[in-house]
């Protein structure tokens, strides 16, 4: 039986979920970079950033290559920095407009 297309892109942003997960598709979304780089960035224990990367990879959004004694991880393609890009631009407008609301609320209980 074949999943519907609703519930498979339910699954996908559960996937996303996580805010370490986010932070790193963040960074990737910048170049590939070296595991020790995505540490000091995520500011999380090793063990952690294994597991939340382990489950990127499993889902095919990033790929990683050793370099040496370095395991680099990159965006497995362009799509996910554009969606996080267009995440930011809708949380953006969504804040605009709940500072908008709030600065007409104070005008009125003045």
């Amino acid at each position: 039986m074949q999943v519907p297309l609703y519930q498979a892109k339910a699954e996908f942003f559960r996937m996303l979920g996580h805010p370490v997960r986010i932070r790193v598709l963040e960074l990737l979304g910048e170049g590939p970079r070296p595991v020790r780089d995505l540490l000091v960035e995520t500011d999380v224990e090793a063990s952690n950033l294994s597991q939340q990367l382990a489950v990127l990879r499993r889902a095919g959004i990033v790929v990683s290559h050793r370099d040496g004694a370095n395991v680099v991880y990159a965006l497995a393609g362009p799509d996910v920095a554009d969606l996080m890009r267009a995440a930011r631009r809708i949380l953006t407008e969504m804040l605009q407009g709940q500072a908008e609301l709030l600065a007409s609320l104070r005008v009125e209980s003045e």
